[in-house]
């Protein structure tokens, strides 16, 4: 983990041993938090490969700050001198947040360098039809502060685009922080898939037999729109 004045990043210990560079995932911040409330999630994606950029502020909702992390990885990734160089992959970048750094990963989403996103329990301020990539919204059941339905009618607002509704059952608002809780293993699978090309991960959202599709323990609620369906399940 390296904490800067506008980013705090995480990154795998062994960075480029892999055989390829590592994805990238942009992060926001819910209203008046900081990425290490967050810190246990976001380490997990780095464990898996991902470059995580958080962005440091506490207002995300325009993302500014969330897209200067891709800029400050471009330069990193061309300098010699840096621990990223040529190690960071440029052409598969993500976006995700929590409330007010949810909307915040809706609106990063509109750069052209972004190609999927997933909003955790995002706040209103943001127009998903700005927005031209695949996203898996993620609401939690029992979340007073940003009720389910504000999150659903962002789903079905999404309807150009592949789209995901999942309502994570008995979650709060405030469920999310920490290590993620029960809505970790949805948007690291997302991330897998979208990101990194994991059939198995992809399973879980696509395809007649999907694995979430099933799991009335995980999800209270639980939709894909019509762009979602028309993606076949992954190869075996």
């Amino acid at each position: 983990m390296e904490i800067g004045v506008v980013h705090t990043f995480y990154r795998p210990q062994d960075l480029g041993q892999s055989g390829g560079p590592h994805p990238v995932i942009i992060w926001g911040n819910g209203t008046g938090a900081v990425p290490a409330v967050y810190s246990s999630l976001l380490r997990h994606w780095a464990s898996h490969g991902f470059i995580v950029a958080a962005a440091n502020t506490p207002t995300s909702n325009y993302a500014i700050s969330m897209r200067l992390g891709i800029d400050v990885l471009e330069q990193r990734n061309a300098d010699s001198s840096s621990p990223y160089y040529r190690k960071v992959d440029l052409a598969h970048i993500g976006s995700a947040g929590h409330s007010q750094g949810g909307a915040a990963a809706v609106n990063a989403a509109i750069d052209p360098r972004v190609i999927t996103a997933v909003p955790i329990q995002p706040g209103p301020l943001t127009d998903p039809d700005l927005m031209d990539e695949p996203v898996l919204y993620l609401a939690g059941q029992q979340d007073r502060i940003v009720w389910p339905v504000l999150v659903k009618s962002m789903y079905r607002d999404s309807d150009h685009v592949p789209a995901v509704y999942g309502e994570v059952r008995g979650a709060g608002h405030l469920d999310s922080i920490g290590d993620g809780g029960d809505f970790r293993a949805p948007a690291t699978a997302w991330f897998r898939y979208w990101l990194m090309g994991d059939g198995a991960a992809g399973r879980m959202f696509f395809g007649p037999d999907c694995g979430y599709c099933t799991d009335a323990a995980l999800w209270s609620g639980w939709e894909r729109n019509a762009a979602a369906l028309r993606i076949a399940g992954p190869a075996v």
